[in-house]
């Protein structure tokens, strides 16, 4: 049983669900263990626990009675971090897989000892941290 796991909410499925597919097996070398299209659902796993499940927004929002309400708005609620051993070659892959870049690889010293991290927005506009320490 998975403790915790994370799950966006996306406005483009189809182009969410693409780009991680390429994205979690450039990164960590996995597959997608189910895509269901048609529910707006797909869910990675690495080792039998879940890394990160992706779901339609519009599907939630039905589901927990606030598709009426507008969208969230305004600075990111949340980032996706993934740890990586060459930050500068996964953000160009992440680049070219349709990532956009929005702050370039760059050391970070003041964040911590030897740390070096470039941020990216998926398709749907939610922010990834790449980071090695």
């Amino acid at each position: 049983m998975d403790a915790l796991y994370p799950r966006l909410l996306v406005d483009d499925f189809d182009a969410c669900a693409r780009f991680y597919t390429a994205a979690l097996d450039e990164l960590l070398g996995i597959r997608p263990v189910k895509m269901l299209p048609a529910a707006q659902y797909a869910n990675w796993d690495r080792e039998d626990e879940c890394v990160l499940v992706l779901m339609g927004r519009a599907r939630m929002a039905e589901t927990v009675g606030t598709a009426d309400l507008p969208a969230p708005s305004g600075q990111d609620g949340a980032m996706l971090v993934f740890r990586v051993g060459d930050v500068d070659r996964a953000a160009d892959a992440l680049a070219a897989l349709g990532g956009q870049v929005v702050a370039a690889p760059a050391d970070r010293p003041e964040w911590g000892p030897g740390l070096r991290t470039a941020h990216l927005r998926d398709p749907g506009g939610n922010l990834l941290e790449l980071q090695s320490y």
